[in-house]
């Protein structure tokens, strides 16, 4: 947390978030839980000392050495999912924290073949995020959306199995599920090994997006767009590598999804300030900032809104260019979007002495 005056001022600040993978949000604490309750039995403490405790836990999650240390524990902790209610409370613990840091708006990434391939069905999954979204809608006053996203380590024929079942299932048709995205590990599988699945979400009303730029280098950004036909860009942070690909981004007005406090933790970057932040603002780069894999990586989203404070001291303009970027840049409807802007013109009116 950051110590300044700009901390109420951040958190008072409408949020939208759009780089949450819901199985990230997973505390030690509730995955001790439900491994209790569902009779999992996770490694033992003298092979790997980490779950000697959910404290243990979350002190080895601080020193990932890269992306792939960090996906050993995340699927570990996947394992005690099983039941609709499990994802329920996985959701909804989420959704609390999200409310607390002042988060008006979700869209929630879910990795369903990470839980078919261990035997719980994609509609317990979707079953159990969507009444946890009913709740926050109910409780908070927060709005969400799901977006399926694939594991791009796994076939490309997997990914399309898993569309062809939501498809079927009508979650496209009747809006549960608002787009796709791509995630996992990214060198080595490059974006256009999924474009079969992207071009058929393309014929739809579907929203895509995908991990691009985070280890992967810039082309990962340009072969998203161009071979997948993506909307977004999750991380993106190697956009600054390509001048000429950041100003078309730039100008087609294309939402960079930042996670600043990950791209640390998992030492793409050695510190936030580091990160492309100021030069996003000055070429008009729009982006938004959001926590990825909170519970992984020491930070959900107003800490990290508190730690690009600390490293680039923003101004008022600044923050604003935010705000709007990431409620125009959502894909709720034009109606939520309105009551948005409105609530950001209500806080910049509060805050206006920080200007």
């Amino acid at each position: 947390m950051c110590k300044s005056a700009h901390h109420q001022f951040l958190h008072d600040m409408p949020k939208c978030e759009h780089h949450l993978h819901i199985e990230g949000s997973l505390s030690p604490t509730l995955l001790s839980s439900l491994a209790a309750k569902n009779s999992i039995s996770l490694p033992d403490s003298s092979v790997d000392p980490s779950f000697a405790s959910p404290t243990a836990l979350e002190q080895r999650y601080e020193n990932f050495t890269s992306l792939d240390d960090f996906l050993h524990y995340y699927f570990i902790g996947m394992s005690v999912l099983l039941h609709a209610s499990d994802f329920e409370s996985l959701a909804y613990e989420y959704f609390t924290r999200a409310h607390a840091d002042g988060v008006h708006h979700a869209e929630i990434f879910f990795d369903p073949q990470a839980h078919t391939s261990r035997g719980v069905s994609y509609g317990v999954v979707v079953e159990g995020l969507v009444a946890a979204q009913k709740k926050a809608e109910k409780n908070f006053g927060i709005s969400s959306k799901l977006i399926l996203c694939f594991l791009r380590h796994l076939p490309a024929s997997h990914a399309g199995e898993t569309y062809t079942e939501a498809e079927a299932l009508g979650h496209f048709s009747d809006g549960t599920v608002v787009g796709i995205g791509l995630d996992s590990s990214e060198v080595g599988f490059p974006p256009e090994i999924f474009r079969e699945v992207y071009d058929a979400a393309g014929k739809t009303t579907l929203r895509r997006t995908a991990h691009a730029g985070e280890e992967g280098d810039h082309t990962y950004i340009s072969r998203a767009l161009d071979l997948c036909n993506t909307e977004r860009i999750d991380h993106g942070i190697r956009l600054v590598d390509n001048e000429e690909l950041l100003k078309r981004v730039a100008s087609e007005k294309i939402l960079v999804t930042m996670c600043p406090l990950s791209n640390v933790r998992l030492r793409c970057v050695t510190k936030v300030a580091d990160l492309p932040v100021r030069k996003f603002l000055d070429e008009g780069v729009r982006f938004s900032i959001n926590s990825d894999d909170p519970a992984y990586f020491g930070g959900y989203i107003l800490d990290n809104y508190c730690a690009v404070q600390e490293a680039f001291k923003l101004s008022l303009v600044d923050w604003r260019f935010i705000a709007v970027a990431a409620i125009e840049g959502s894909w709720c409807d034009e109606e939520r979007k309105k009551t948005l802007l409105a609530k950001v013109d209500d806080w910049a009116e509060k805050h206006k002495s920080m200007a």
